[in-house]
């Protein structure tokens, strides 16, 4: 009994691996459960039992990949009272985790409309996460603050990073200047 739980236990696995792999090489769009049955080296049955629907395994596709990286830790840099200071090591931060799952955020990001919406909700909440800490450095009450928020949004944004760093060859380091830049401007000509 105990054998036949590792068994199930590895073939789940491998199907894990199989979707994170088609994922971060084909897409998610690109990637059928028909792929990731071959790729495992099961059948599309077997992947069905572990997986009864997309979004169970997109939740395991997840998990294991960012098992595999270091995320952002805001733990470390929301302590930093500076708002100009956390909001640069921050940025640091997320822009590292961006660099080093670059390909499977790429593929992810383009291909969001094949990401479930419990996936995609979860990715919002985190990104809302980071965002409010942040923020939380920046004085509140102040006319501007939908507008430094939106502008601070922006810089945590994949999007943003990959604009910056990728098609316009700046460095990470280049890129949270220029985003710290853009964030104390807001309110500065009041």
């Amino acid at each position: 009994m105990r054998k036949r739980a590792e068994d199930v236990d590895r073939t789940r696995q491998r199907i894990v691996e199989a979707a994170v792999h088609l994922h971060g090489t084909a897409g998610p769009a690109a990637t059928s459960i028909a792929a990731i049955a071959e790729r495992a080296g099961v059948t599309r049955l077997t992947v069905y039992r572990h997986f009864p629907d997309e979004t169970a395994l997109f939740e395991a596709c997840s998990g294991h990949w960012l098992s595999q990286q270091t995320p952002p830790q805001p733990q470390h840099w929301g302590a930093i009272e500076d708002p100009a200071e956390r909001l640069r090591a921050g940025l640091a931060d997320i822009y590292r985790f961006y660099r080093d799952g670059e390909q499977m955020l790429t593929l992810t990001t383009r291909d969001e409309h094949a990401v479930p919406e419990p996936i995609r909700q979860t990715r919002k909440e985190m990104t809302r996460r980071l965002v409010d800490v942040l923020a939380g450095a920046w004085p509140r009450g102040e006319s501007d603050d939908r507008v430094r928020r939106a502008v601070i949004g922006h810089a945590a944004a994949f999007s943003t990073w990959h604009s910056l760093c990728r098609e316009q060859g700046l460095t990470d380091g280049e890129a949270v200047e220029v985003m710290v830049t853009l964030v104390e401007a807001v309110g500065a000509e009041s």
